[in-house]
């Protein structure tokens, strides 16, 4: 079965930087909706229209496409006593965008004292990523897949 609009893709990925760096990986394969649902990036998308199961992508993406640019203004310092627990690096939290009210999901990046330093940017903003893909499965969508926007897993999603 190609793959094509409301279809069920299974892949494994790696990503890379423009140097080689192995970025990241599949641990166990992604499963996602095919079609303009917003499940996956939209040039790794496109190159897999139309492929079928064995078959290989390879697709290098600017920031743009990717995770977006860096944005310095992403970055924070606050007081570490507005953090409710004990404060790590790596450590995620959600805030509230004062300009926008939108929640923002921010990454500790670093501790200096009492100042800790956050980041809203995605950790792979501002790279360019080659991202190399494996389909490993098609299937058709089920009705109730499309009408949600994503894929179920195999026993069933609850809202």
């Amino acid at each position: 079965m190609q793959i094509a609009k409301d279809t069920v893709v299974t892949l494994n990925y790696e990503m890379f930087d423009t140097e080689g760096k192995l970025l990241d990986k599949t641990e166990h394969p992604i499963v996602y909706l095919h079609g303009g649902y917003d499940n996956i990036l939209p040039l790794v998308e496109e190159a897999l229209h139309g492929k079928t199961t064995g078959d290989s992508i390879d697709v290098t993406m600017s920031p743009d496409d990717a995770f977006g640019e860096y944005e310095p203004e992403l970055v924070r310092k606050e007081a570490k006593d507005v953090f409710p627990m004990e404060v790590e690096a790596g450590m995620m939290f959600e805030a509230d965008d004062p300009a926008t009210g939108d929640v923002m999901l921010f990454r500790v990046t670093e501790i200096n004292g009492n100042e800790v330093t956050v980041d809203a940017n995605h950790p792979f903003a501002g790279v360019t990523i080659r991202f190399v893909g494996k389909v490993t499965d098609v299937r058709e969508a089920s009705d109730e897949e499309i009408a949600h926007g994503h894929v179920h897993g195999e026993h069933g999603h609850h809202h």
